[in-house]
């Protein structure tokens, strides 16, 4: 009798942990998958400078740099300007917003100004360089005018047995000494350059927001500011929300967005010599920046 043969079952193979480590691999990492687009988030905070202190502030020369990081990274979407200032010097103010715009139509990138607790004055000059504005609802924007103060100490010197000593070639070179009084036509003439000054603004203001203002140009460009939800009603910005609410809307649940700011000194730079010197200068600025912010009652 014929020995039969047997036949047995296939062996299965039982894949690895190898095998399961590539699956893994391939299915979390896919080269050509979509990329989620990127948002560059610029913070913009404290009073506008040609010099700032420690305690920070905004001047072209510091926001450079910054600007062209924001807008040279790749699959860029948009760039967003988060600002929260009072306002400050019309010339830096003019310097930064013309400096964003040249970079926006330089990478053809859309410019998104998203206001937080205030964009006036000159803060609200840098937001107009943003094709839109997006504020909230409590947010203070607007302030379109321009403001000179200082104080006069020509009794106090008197009192103190002061003596003031001043030669100048030109009739006009100690305009506004503050410790002689102010002769009427100084003040005239500081009205004329602040009334120029003025024209600057609400031209730009013009050019950047053009048909969007729906109120009057008397009513909106006498100085006033206006919180959010009013100022959206008169043609001052575009919509209300935030940062991370205007990213999701505009690009998706997964757009990236990536925080670029100054990069900070490390601690023993912080030691070297000047030190006391600018904290104590710092120390005026904040006081410079607090009365900015009080006269928009924050």
């Amino acid at each position: 009798m014929a020995k039969q043969r047997s036949f047995t079952q296939p062996r299965q193979c039982r894949p690895t942990s190898i095998c399961l480590g590539a699956a893994h691999l391939c299915h979390m990492w896919n080269p050509f998958a979509p990329k989620p687009p990127i948002v560059a988030l610029v913070r913009m905070e404290g009073i506008i400078a040609a010099r700032t202190g420690p305690f920070g502030g905004l001047n072209a020369a510091g926001l450079d740099p910054i600007l062209e990081r924001a807008f040279g990274l790749k699959r860029l979407a948009a760039v967003f300007l988060a600002i929260n200032s009072p306002g400050g010097s019309p010339v830096q103010s003019s310097l930064i917003a013309r400096r964003i715009r040249q970079l926006a139509e330089e990478k053809k990138v859309p410019v998104i100004a998203i206001c937080e607790d205030a964009a006036a004055s000159g803060g609200y000059w840098i937001a107009c360089a943003a094709d839109e504005i997006i504020a909230d609802p409590a947010s203070i924007l607007g302030s379109i005018g321009v403001i000179s103060s200082g104080f006069g100490f020509v009794e106090a010197i008197g009192r103190l047995g002061i003596e003031r000593r001043v030669r100048t070639a030109g009739t006009d070179k100690s305009t506004n000494d503050p410790f002689r009084p102010q002769r009427p036509q100084e003040a005239a003439r500081l009205d004329e350059l602040l009334a120029e000054l003025h024209v600057e603004f609400k031209d730009w203001v013009r050019a950047r927001r053009n048909t969007r203002l729906k109120a009057s140009e008397e009513e909106v460009f006498n100085g006033r500011f206006w919180i959010g939800r009013r100022a959206l009603a008169l043609g001052l910005c575009d919509g209300l929300g935030d940062a991370q609410s205007e990213a999701k809307r505009r690009f998706g649940e997964k757009v990236k967005i990536i925080p670029i700011g100054a990069r900070r000194r490390r601690f023993p730079f912080s030691l070297l010599p000047g030190a006391g010197a600018m904290l104590a200068e710092g120390v005026a600025r904040a006081a410079e920046e607090r009365a900015a912010w009080g006269r928009l009652g924050l």
